[in-house]
């Protein structure tokens, strides 16, 4: 009787381990993303031009927003 509670003591153990594993993941995700949004907002500050024509492109299909302009 006594194994039958330590394979459960031990399948608890694993499971509360593996929730906290996620856990830990999800916030990890979140912290990185957070930082790359700040890197990526720290360098459209460097360009503000670029801030401007910003909405201009969002009406355009994508192949158009990374096409070379015309000469």
């Amino acid at each position: 009787m006594s194994q039958h509670r330590e394979a459960y003591v031990n399948l608890d153990a694993r499971a509360r381990r593996k929730q906290l594993d996620e856990r830990r993941m999800h916030f990890r995700r979140a912290i990185e993303s957070y930082d790359e949004q700040r890197q990526l907002h720290a360098q459209l500050m460097e360009f503000p031009d670029l801030l401007m024509v910003s909405p201009l492109l969002e009406g355009l299909p994508a192949s158009r927003q990374s096409a070379q302009p015309g000469r």
